[in-house]
């Protein structure tokens, strides 16, 4: 099982700076407690200082990503504000078949209501989702739907 972690990274900075990202370690955390056989990919772990690359390693690491997301069983983003980046990731990977479990607030946006299966408020809603088996449950359905 593939999870691919996706969300805000930049967002709307105008600046080559980045939001706090200590949302990534807490979604790990749940995933670990009830999708224990997954492999989960941060693809920001892998480019931990990519908002200092030049263009051709931008535009290499932002392909790079889509991909990764594309080809996995799971997508779980967060985007507690718009994300550019973020809403090509689960346009891909919803296109390809890939789950994709968005917690945000920002539920009346187009993007995430059409390219989520499930559209949380937050990471409560999130553990909830996560314990109560409708991700298990999702994922099910997804299979059949191959």
């Amino acid at each position: 099982m593939k999870v691919f972690l996706a969300g805000i990274i930049q967002g709307s900075i105008p600046k080559s700076t980045i939001h706090n990202q200590d949302w990534r370690g807490p979604i790990r955390e749940a995933l670990s407690r009830h999708l224990p056989q997954a492999e989960v990919y941060c693809h920001y772990s892998c480019h931990p200082a990519s908002i200092d690359y030049e263009m051709p390693e931008i535009r290499a690491t932002l392909s790079d990503g889509i991909e990764k997301a594309a080809q996995s069983d799971l997508v779980v983003a967060f985007v507690p504000s718009a994300s550019m980046g973020t809403a090509l990731e689960i346009y891909e990977a919803y296109r390809r078949g890939a789950a994709v479990v968005t917690i945000s607030p920002l539920s009346a946006n187009w993007v995430l209501r059409v390219y989520s299966d499930a559209l949380l408020p937050d990471m409560a809603a999130f553990e909830d989702y996560l314990s109560s088996g409708s991700l298990q449950r999702l994922l099910e359905s997804k299979k059949r739907s191959d």
